[in-house]
Order: structure tokens, then sequence, then C-alpha cells
């Protein structure tokens, strides 16, 4: 019977391919994932498959314990094409605010110390001042990530009230986040207007009672809805909110701060133009179109700002220091004019494609026959400008006849140190230089070497 040739957990662990542990990990904690090792064999034995030698279940608790004390997540080599990479960490850090993290994380800072006076200060100063003349809003405070951002809002401003979204926008946008979900939460009553492709003014209107506590826009970051449509303006829609003092709270999204047209891509709502129509907050990411950390950023009017400080969430959710440090100096560069050079998905987005193909060319030479430069897309990604792509080129490698085809390149690629994520299209491996940092060409292409050209050779 296969069970019963299933080695002991004893001779498990004497195999020389554990021999190199011996000492640094507790005997006990190998011991235990020798136990899951053999109860998964035993599974693959009820499937019909032969059970494994003690030699190929060493093997296996030795992947299972370096895996488990790896540091993780770990850096991955983006060569996907997708800029704002939502499972590979959305927005790289620029090289300052990384070191800014670094900074705060290593030593003490002056995270809520005035330096000025000595006296206790609010961790918020740091950002605000930025981001006031950066937006043109009163007042400004950020949290760890947009999705808190609006629940405060909510829970500060329209708890027991009712909030009118209209039907279009009261949408999922990524990882469960529901707009109807999140008002249940805060506490707050959905009033839905107009219809899923059109809403007008009026229709605001007729919804207004005397427990009307705010408007709520938001952006459809991840969509697009297209035909017969109609929306109603932020300005519009404020200028209802006065007449009959309900605030217009702005979801914007992705916190873009330069005009996308320039880069040949669709208008992206901005932070200034919410300010400038009067909104009394938005709210954006900090690390999508911004290019920052993680964070959810609130801007807007003063005294509306003051009481979502005042609310006991707002310590629930509040940035932790690193976050904070590098938002800093990502805002700074903002400031500097220095976005396209120092924020790598502004460098990304505004890079010629030929300058793109250049690179792939480069890359080819280096890789010889069966690789090839061909003509795609690039997508910005990341809950942001939906279905918006730039031209762009990718080094294409052939994997016709190889064992495994396409997808065995590929996992070569993610086994790599540090792991390579591509993609794959008619059964080509696809490398995207637009998403690869100036500094990775050289372990990409020893990763490429690896996984594909070895099995040419």
């Amino acid at each position: 019977m296969q069970f019963r040739d299933l080695p002991s957990v004893d001779r498990v662990l004497t195999d020389e391919a554990l021999a190199s542990l011996e000492g640094v990990f507790q005997r006990t904690w190998l011991a235990g994932l020798a136990r899951q090792q053999l109860e998964q064999a035993r599974q693959r034995i009820r499937q019909g498959e032969e059970a494994p030698s003690a030699s190929a279940v060493a093997q296996a608790v030795r992947r299972a314990a370096q895996a488990a004390v790896t540091v993780s997540p770990r850096r991955v080599i983006n060569a996907t094409g997708v800029i704002i990479h939502t499972n590979l960490g959305r927005a790289p850090l620029s090289k300052a605010a990384g070191q800014a993290a670094v900074l705060a994380a290593e030593g003490y800072s002056n995270l809520e110390l005035d330096l000025a006076d000595g006296r206790r200060g609010s961790r918020q100063a740091h950002c605000q001042t930025l981001l006031r003349q950066l937006t043109g809003a009163e007042a400004a405070l950020a949290v760890n990530n947009n999705a808190a951002a609006v629940l405060l809002g909510l829970c500060a401003l329209a708890a027991g009230k009712e909030v009118v979204v209209s039907r279009g926008e009261a949408v999922e946008i990524g990882g469960g986040f529901r707009i109807p979900d999140v008002l249940r939460q805060s506490g707050a009553t959905l009033v839905d207007v107009g219809t899923t492709n059109r809403t007008y003014a009026r229709d605001y209107a007729d919804a207004i009672t005397s427990n009307t506590g705010a408007f709520l826009k938001a952006h459809a970051s991840n969509f697009r809805v297209e035909g017969f449509t109609a929306a109603v303006e932020c300005g519009e829609l404020v200028e209802l909110g006065q007449r009959h003092k309900v605030p217009v709270l702005h979801d914007v999204g992705s916190g873009c701060f330069l005009p996308t047209e320039k880069y040949g891509l669709a208008h992206e709502p901005t932070p200034q133009e919410s300010i400038a129509a009067g909104v009394g907050l938005a709210f954006f990411s900090g690390d999508k179109l911004l290019g920052g950390p993680q964070a959810g950023i609130v801007v807007g009017k003063r005294e509306l700002v003051q009481r979502l400080e005042r609310h006991p969430l707002a310590r629930a959710v509040r940035i932790d220091k690193m976050s904070l440090a590098s938002l800093n100096a990502t805002l700074l560069h903002y400031l500097r004019g220095e976005v396209e050079q120092e924020i790598p998905i502004w460098r990304m987005i505004a890079t010629p494609p030929e300058k793109v193909k250049a690179r792939a060319e480069e890359w080819r030479s280096k890789l010889g026959e069966g690789a090839s430069v061909i003509a795609c897309r690039s997508a910005v990604g990341g809950g942001s400008l939906p279905g918006e792509t730039l031209p762009s080129w990718a080094l294409a490698l052939a994997c016709n006849g190889l064992t495994g085809g396409a997808e065995a390149v590929m996992e070569g690629l993610r086994s790599n140190d540090p792991p390579v994520i591509a993609r794959i299209e008619a059964d080509q491996v696809l490398l995207d230089p637009r998403t690869v940092l100036p500094e990775e060409d050289s372990p990409l292409l020893e990763a490429v070497t690896a996984a594909w050209r070895a099995k040419h050779d």
C-alpha cells in the first residue's frame, strides 16, 4: 500500500537535504513542516500518485523553510507594461521618497514634535502646507488609504443623515470597496438618483430633504460608461449645494495633479479642479497617479476638515510615520517641478515610444536568435484612466517548441531572484521596458537567460 511507503518524520529530518539547516532552525519547527508535507503527500496518494521518497519530502521541507523565512513582500521587476500595477504594489517610490521613509524608520523623528517651540505638534503638519499649496485648498488631512478617507468623511459629516449619489457613481472601485457599503458602514443612508447612464442636477434637487447630509460624487476610476450619457459637473452640484446648505464630497480617486492630455491620455479629474469648483471635501489616493506611498488624502474647506480631524475614527485610520515622510518627499517633487524626472510612474508615462523601443532593441541584441521586438500598448492601470494605454514596444521571447511553452518560461522568471513578472501573448513572453526601472536591466537579462535562453541551448 502506498501509504506504507511514506518515510517517517525522523527519516525526512536526517536526509542530507536538511543537513545545512541543522542548528539554524529548531528541530520541532522542521518536524512540523515535515508533517505538513507528508500530509500533502497522503492527499496526492489518494488521487493516484506514488509515494515520494524521503529525499523528495526533505527537499520540499527545505523549500518551505526557506520560503517561510524570506523577507516578504519581495521586490520584483515589473516587465508587464502596466504602470500602476495593483498586484505589484502600485506606484514605486522616487529615490527621495524611499530614503525619507528609511530615515523616518531607522531612528527617531519629529513626528509629533514642534521643533520651533519644543512642544507636542501634529503629524498632519508635515504635509498640510504642501497639500494646500498644490491644490488650493483651505486645509488638508492624510490618513492610511483613500477608502479610509472616504469612510472618515462620511462618518464625520453624514452619520444618521442621507447622502445623495448618482446611480452611475454608486460603484465598486476594487477589492470589494463599494460606495453603498461604505455609506452603510458610516451610518449614512444612501439615496441614489438618476439612472446608470444619465443623471441631471434636477435629480439631486428632487432628492433634498431636511435630513440631507451631503452630495457624494465618485469618479469612475476603473471603468468607463460611453454613449448616451450625462453627469452633473462639480461646479453645478456645488451651486445647488450652496443654495440648500449641502456640502459636496468628491472622491477623485487617483490623485492626479498633472494634465494627462499632455501625454496623449484622456482627461483625469484632479483635486485642484474639485477645489476650484468649490467642493467641500475632495478625497484621493497617494499611491496611484500621485506616485507616492499608500495614503488617503482629504483636501477642502477648513471647517469640514477640522470635523474629520476631531472624529474618533481619525486616530484609527491615521497615517504612519514612514508613509508620511515619503508622501512629504513626493509632494516636494511637484513643488520643485521635477515630477517627470524623479517620480517613476510619471517618468514611465512621459517616455516616448522610440526610447522604449531602443531599450527593447538593446535587450534583444544581448539575447540573439528567438528574441524580437514588437509593438504593443502599455496600460496605466491601478484604477486610473480606465481603458487608456500608451504606445510601446516589448521584447518578445518565442516559446514554440519549448517544454511547457510560455508558461514554463514565466514560471522560471518568477522563480528568479529578483522575480521578473511579464505577460503572455500568442505563446510569446513579452517584456515591456516602459515599466522596468533603469537599474533593473542587468538582473532582468540574467533572469531571461536562465529561464528562456538556457532552454534553447
